[in-house]
């Protein structure tokens, strides 16, 4: 039994026209513009996560300096007067 003939689906449509239009975009010579915009936007976009990823690292080297800055801001603890264990000398005369 023979399979019946079958119409291309909407994906398949598109599919279509999506290749046909890729072959034609070249020639259009803005479309090397937009090319070259998407390629310089990706390099941009790596660039920007580079530095991000080094920003984690400084966020904490600067929490443990502002740690080390509160732990010496605080008060030092009050020293109670030393206690003498040998009696003082008589005076002579």
């Amino acid at each position: 039994m023979a399979q019946p003939q079958r119409k291309p689906d909407l994906i398949g449509k598109l599919a279509d026209r999506g290749e046909d239009v890729v072959g034609k975009i070249s020639d259009f010579p803005s479309a090397q513009r937009v090319v070259d915009a998407a390629a310089g936007l990706k390099a941009r976009a790596d660039e920007i996560q580079r530095r991000l990823r080094g920003l984690d690292e400084l966020e904490k080297r600067v929490a443990a300096l502002e740690k080390k800055v509160d732990r010496l801001a605080k008060p030092a603890p009050k020293r109670s007067a030393a206690k003498r264990t040998t009696t003082p000398r008589a005076k002579k005369t």
